[in-house]
């Protein structure tokens, strides 16, 4: 499912059999709600996203969950369609992936692919090809483990006990300025290469593509987000909000609407995914088995 318009989406469940809630009890469960708004300034959403839920418990052991948000690149042509475009195809290319196969290996080959869409797409536009390109943040869920991929300065953080702590690293001149230590990280919010990306999907057509592991508990929520939100929130004010609603159709709301409010000039979307119960496994050459 693809939404790039203000739209809010209930929170979602595995809908299960009488049969299948008993072993639901031992097994990953989540909840989710997700928003997109274009903002006070813009004329058009170039943000995407979309999700992939398990159809039942085995389903859910096997594949997993999966989360997507893209931010097409301002300041180029067709950003919403380049959006939308790795979406889909990361979304489709999950939901037709291999029965276990691992997240780790399985997220950068979907991004990848993703950047080859985008890439051929606007070298194929007519008349003379344009240049499109998108922002990319993807977090597949699966047992007690989130895998994470990204490209750009879109963003995951994980928030536990009301604390936000950044999963991903911003491909952007600035913060590698930052990590090269020319600048200061006080420095970086003010700095004019902050949003002067280094990475993007669609503008070359090969990628690099940052992945990272977290185990995670109940209680935990994961926020993906674009840098429309994350550039007018301060991460306690994220946390602070998810962490004082139970409804995540209303945090998601609040969210928005305080980015609004500070800011406004870029597109705002954000995911947030609930973790309600876990199935704790070990890792043995690459293959999870269940811990007692």
């Amino acid at each position: 499912m693809i939404e790039n318009t203000a739209e809010i989406l209930q929170v979602r469940h595995v809908s299960l059999t009488s049969g299948e809630r008993t072993a639901q009890a031992s097994m990953l469960d989540i909840e989710f709600g997700e928003h997109s708004d274009i903002g006070k300034l813009r004329d058009n959403n170039e943000d995407s996203h979309g999700h992939v839920v398990p159809a039942n418990p085995s389903q859910a052991r096997s594949q997993g969950w999966l989360f997507v948000l893209a931010d097409g690149v301002g300041g180029h042509e067709r950003g919403e369609v380049a959006s939308r475009l790795a979406v889909d195809t990361v979304v489709e290319g999950f939901r037709h992936s291999r029965a276990s196969e691992p997240h780790t290996t399985l997220l950068p080959k979907l991004v990848e692919k993703a950047n080859l869409k985008v890439y051929e797409a606007g070298r194929s536009a007519a008349p003379g090809g344009t240049h499109m390109a998108t922002t990319m943040v993807a977090c597949a869920l699966r047992h007690d483990r989130a895998v994470i991929a990204h490209v750009g300065d879109s963003r995951c953080y994980l928030i536990r006990r009301n604390r936000a702590s950044l999963l991903t690293r911003d491909h952007t001149v600035a913060n590698e300025h930052v990590r090269l230590g020319l600048i200061s990280a006080d420095e970086l919010a003010q700095s004019p290469n902050r949003h002067k990306l280094l990475r993007s999907l669609g503008h070359d057509l090969f990628v690099n593509v940052d992945i990272n592991q977290t185990q995670v508990v109940a209680g935990d929520v994961l926020l993906l987000c674009c840098d429309g939100m994350h550039g007018a929130l301060e991460d306690s004010d994220m946390a602070n909000i998810v962490t004082h609603h139970r409804d995540l159709n209303e945090s998601a709301r609040e969210l928005v609407a305080l980015a609004n409010e500070r800011d406004g000039s870029d597109n705002i979307s954000v995911q947030l995914i609930r973790i309600k119960s876990v199935e704790r496994v070990g890792m043995y050459r690459g293959r999870p088995y269940k811990l007692r």
